[in-house]
């Protein structure tokens, strides 16, 4: 059977490092699958747009936003689920949350930062208009706290394990949000046919065996994924802590069954951005979960 070449975008992630441990050690055909970096999920989402990459590794709302604007996405793994990976960091003359009042506040437009955003707010009693909000892509919260354009950042890892280091202060996480924030593979769903399948399977393959060296052989794993995340092989280790990282099985919970984990999630996800006013309407889930690659 012929199986046509996928590619596919992710940008510097913890729980999209996987992909690129399974490149480095060959354990992903590059016959098969083109492993294509990129500095944001804003670049990623535009590649899919276009039609250059056939899936992308995306946070849920993500998925959700694109398949509003008429670009039908389907999820084939999850990733992670994030348990305190991203937070809000602050600068140590902001010891609490109320203290956020009349500062800038640095966060990505997506409904992962403006969801943690608008949490954090509650959580101190302050509104959006109480702060100056600064919209930011990821590749660019690094710089933008080094040039002191924001008192606080809405980030994560690896941006936000250096960030610590440095003396930010964490004021707020993702632990507050439990079952919300998931981090996927999704592809075009024009683009999952007969001829892909093989390819998306081997993907999916892959992940999941670099996902096993890493819990079976953590410092040698960590060791081998430090150069890219630019950390010592323990700080590696370290930006795992904040994340639930599923294997097959558990893939296979979140995504299977008459009532997914994953499909709940969503749903409740998309009223709250519709609500936001993120999304012109509710999402139409149907199509969203393909667990057949598992």
């Amino acid at each position: 059977m012929f199986a046509q070449r996928i590619a596919i975008a992710a940008h510097a992630w913890p729980g999209y490092e996987f992909l690129f441990l399974a490149r480095r050690e060959k354990w992903l055909d590059n016959s098969l699958v083109d492993l294509i970096e990129t500095t944001s999920a804003t670049e990623s989402l535009s590649a899919l747009l276009d039609g250059k990459i056939d899936g992308a590794a995306l946070t849920l709302d993500e998925v959700l936003t694109a398949r509003a604007s008429g670009l039908p996405l389907t999820v084939v793994l999850v990733f992670n689920i994030s348990a305190g990976a991203d937070m809000l960091l602050a600068r140590p003359y902001i010891a609490k949350l109320a203290d956020l009042k009349g500062q800038r506040i640095g966060f990505e437009q997506g409904a992962v930062g403006s969801l943690l955003l608008h949490k954090a707010l509650d959580a101190a009693g302050l509104s959006m208009a109480e702060i100056t909000a600064v919209p930011l892509t990821i590749d660019t919260h690094f710089l933008a706290w080094q040039q002191q354009q924001v008192d606080a950042l809405v980030t994560y890892d690896p941006v936000a394990s250096r960030l610590l280091r440095e003396g930010a202060i964490k004021l707020f996480d993702s632990r507050k949000l439990p079952d919300t924030i998931f981090d996927v593979l999704a592809f075009r769903a024009d683009r999952l046919g007969f001829s892909r399948a093989p390819a998306v399977r081997h993907l999916v393959a892959a992940h999941l065996k670099a996902l096993e060296h890493l819990t079976k052989n953590p410092q040698d794993a960590a060791y081998r994924m430090a150069p890219r995340f630019k950390l010592s092989p323990a700080q590696v280790l370290g930006t795992y802590k904040g994340l639930v990282i599923p294997d097959r099985s558990n893939n296979q919970r979140l995504l299977l069954g008459s009532s997914p984990i994953l499909l709940n999630s969503a749903r409740n996800l998309s009223a709250f951005m519709y609500e936001s006013g993120k999304l012109p309407h509710e999402n139409d889930l149907t199509g969203l979960i393909d667990a057949s690659y598992l």
